[in-house]
């Protein structure tokens, strides 16, 4: 309250400012014809004290028209009489291209939100109707009697494309709001098995040694999202270790656990591996990322209310945990 009478006090003065300086100068006149014309004191004593009583009354009354009209600038409702209740007619003009300015502003608010919309829905629109045909690719090379390289590295390349799709998919999700969670028991071991068994090509095509031990963890949770998180810490392993182990485990206080030994993450990298578009060393050395799967992997946490942590060391792996306990209460904006 304070600081507002001293911001009102010091705003009116600056408002008063020419009142103030033609005062002065009044004062200045008269007093050099007081001094010119060598008239009695009283004379001069008493113009001053009739000016000084007009500027006190004519300050009073413009400081209460101010107060005024900072109090309905302040106010969260404008009613279409206030117009004729000011007396300045410049202020009415300013206060009328204000309501234009606002009314434009929030069309062209409206307008960005439904184009956005739009193209929201034409995407979602795309990546169903795309996956038609990879689908019916990927079951013509099923039926192939026989394996060659190449029909091996089209299916990997297959999933490939299957993932950034999902990844385009969940990004759009996770952008429209009010979308609510269902929070339901959700068994870890179960996603952890249909996510091996969708990448299964990828582990015995590019011989990669699996370490499972079942986690017996039963959450709370979002079961589609925490799937769609998963999916993607795992993706992440296989597409940066071309041989090796990835070893997932969990430990008693909820918390899951998956390494890699794969290229790792630089010092410098690690950081900034949340950002939205960001690639790193690896990235730019391998052209497989998109700077997308962490950034989501974030957001999904939040949304959850659970916690991802990235330890990496450049050409030593990489391990992920994802905390499901919960120890801290945070909203998702």
């Amino acid at each position: 309250m304070a600081s507002d009478k001293i911001a009102l006090t010091r705003g009116f003065l600056n408002y008063l400012r020419p009142q103030i300086l033609l005062f002065l100068l009044q004062t200045l006149v008269f007093g050099a014809v007081y001094f010119l014309t060598r008239q009695e004191s009283r004379v001069f004593t008493t113009a001053f004290q009739i000016c000084l009583l007009l500027f006190i009354l004519s300050s009073g009354i413009q400081f209460y028209l101010y107060t005024a009209k900072a109090k309905r600038a302040k106010s969260t409702q404008y009613a279409e009489t206030d117009a004729f209740l000011s007396s300045d007619y410049i202020h009415e003009i300013y206060e009328e291209n204000y309501m234009k300015l606002e009314e434009t502003l929030l069309r062209k608010k409206q307008a960005d939100i439904e184009k956005q919309s739009e193209l929201m829905d034409y995407f979602s629109l795309w990546i169903h109707q795309i996956k038609t045909p990879l689908s019916a690719m990927s079951l013509v090379l099923q039926r192939q009697d026989e394996q060659t390289p190449q029909q091996r590295k089209l299916e990997q390349e297959l999933i490939h494309v299957n993932d950034y799709i999902h990844l385009a998919l969940n990004y759009l999700k996770l952008e429209e709001t009010g979308k609510e969670l269902e929070i339901e028991p959700v068994d870890v071991d179960a996603i952890i098995r249909s996510v091996l068994k969708k990448y299964a090509i990828l582990f015995i095509y590019n011989k990669i040694s699996l370490d499972f031990e079942p986690t017996n963890l039963v959450i709370q949770s979002d079961k589609k999202w925490v799937q769609v998180l998963i999916e993607q810490i795992i993706s992440n392993s296989l597409k940066y270790t071309e041989t090796g182990t990835i070893k997932i485990t969990a430990t008693p206080d909820q918390k899951l656990i998956i390494e890699d030994t794969g290229s790792g993450i630089s010092k410098e990298d690690l950081p900034k591996i949340f950002e939205k578009g960001y690639t790193g060393l690896n990235g730019r050395l391998h052209d497989k990322s998109t700077g997308i799967g962490l950034f989501i992997s974030r957001k999904i946490t939040q949304r959850l209310n659970i916690t991802l942590t990235i330890d990496s060391e450049l050409g030593r792996g990489t391990q992920a945990i994802i905390d499901f306990s919960r120890k801290k209460t945070t909203l998702f904006e």
